[in-house]
């Protein structure tokens, strides 16, 4: 007798072959590590095939792991598709939406309680990260699809919205600020800014550099709340999102010099993604630009 494949196996295979790790496919499934661990097993034993070669870094699919993620993938979309189209009670599935950290503060509350109003049986996981290690999950297919930032946003881009970014400090104007009191007005501006590789952290220092205004990276964090905090102490300034500021906190202008404006986009991993997938790009799509 054939054995019969479990759809749930199928999506836990599927993402541990994403993923690499069976850790990182645990989160995305929900599941603890050892319960990610039996389901590959018992889909090894009733394919008959070892579809993992297992190390200390991770898992790395074998010749039959290869060949049947293929399968996997189509079975799963395909089984999707379905349920989509003949069933009454709407669209389910799961999605593992990445976004960064202020873009989630700002506008997803919004998002998910509308979305979830429509869609009730679609699970959103969410990965918050900078946008360049989300196009990563996303090359990889560790996530389904992504909110993220372009600083391209000249006519006719394929952004959905745009951002401004700011100067933020915990005083209205630059010179109140305690590190500029009795100072050399040659000495460096102390900045707090994300990592290295965000785009928010690029432009400023494009910005100041262009300005020919000195400057230090005094404080770092790929968390916005770190950010804020340094912010709030007077300690450096930094920049966000002109919507994420807090009300608490103020924009600064001149002398500083102008930021630019971001993009927003949305990208997805596959070239035929899930209706669940679709469904949530085009929800993001319309309602963007109204929040």
């Amino acid at each position: 007798m054939q054995a019969l494949l479990d759809l749930k196996l199928l999506t836990t295979f599927v993402r541990a072959a994403h993923a690499g790790t069976l850790s990182a496919a645990a989160i995305q499934v929900g599941r603890t590590q050892s319960t990610v661990t039996m389901q590959i097993q018992r889909l090894e034993e009733a394919l008959g095939q070892s579809l993992f070669h297992r190390s200390g870094s991770g898992v790395r699919l074998t010749g039959a792991g290869e060949r049947f993620l293929g399968y996997a993938e189509r079975i799963l979309r395909l089984h999707d598709d379905a349920v989509s189209s003949f069933s009454d009670q709407g669209l389910r599935g799961a999605i593992t939406f990445g976004c960064p950290e202020d873009y989630l503060i700002a506008f997803f509350p919004a998002l998910l309680k509308s979305f979830g109003a429509i869609h009730r049986d679609i699970e959103i996981r969410v990965v918050s990260a900078p946008t360049p290690e989300l196009q990563k999950l996303l090359h990889a297919r560790q996530i389904d699809m992504a909110l993220v930032s372009t600083p391209d946003i000249a006519p006719g881009g394929d952004f959905i919205r745009t951002e401004q970014l700011a100067w933020v400090g915990s005083k209205p104007t630059l010179e109140l600020h305690d590190f500029n009191q009795n100072t050399d007005p040659q000495s460096p501006i102390p900045l707090a800014l994300a990592a290295a590789n965000a785009l928010d952290h690029r432009s400023a220092r494009d910005a100041m550099d262009a300005a020919k205004l000195p400057y230090q990276i005094a404080y770092a964090s790929n968390s916005l709340a770190g950010l804020i905090a340094v912010t709030r102490s007077g300690l450096a300034i930094s920049v966000m999102m002109q919507k994420a500021v807090p009300s608490d906190l103020f924009i600064l202008k001149s002398p500083l010099p102008p930021l630019p404006k971001l993009g927003l986009r949305v990208l997805k991993s596959e070239i035929n993604p899930s209706p669940a997938t679709d469904a949530f790009a085009d929800h993001i799509t319309k309602m963007l630009p109204f929040l």
